[in-house]
């Protein structure tokens, strides 16, 4: 019983970081493709830390624009952690 509720515990720390990740990313295609200001600091900010989650995924695709760059490869990025932090949560919460 107190194995379940330390799995329990570790599933809910997994889904918080796994919404912030997919958060921060999909905040970052929004703010490239609305052209925000790279020079405010939070914005700068936020793409700083969406370029170090979608790293991996950088140029799978490689489109003509940059907006269509940040959309298809950070989608991708978004996508993948989503599931993957899913599953994770769903091993966990069977345990």
């Amino acid at each position: 019983m107190g194995t379940r509720r330390g799995l329990w515990g570790v599933a809910r720390a997994v889904r918080l970081i796994t919404a912030f990740i997919v958060g921060v990313v999909v905040l970052g295609i929004l703010l490239v493709l609305l052209e925000a200001n790279r020079t405010n600091g939070l914005v700068d900010l936020i793409l700083d830390v969406g370029e170090f989650f979608v790293e991996p995924f950088d140029n799978i695709f490689k489109l003509d624009s940059r907006k269509e760059n940040v959309f298809v490869n950070w989608g991708i990025a978004a996508l993948i952690y989503a599931l993957i932090g899913a599953l994770v949560v769903r091993l966990l919460a069977r345990r």
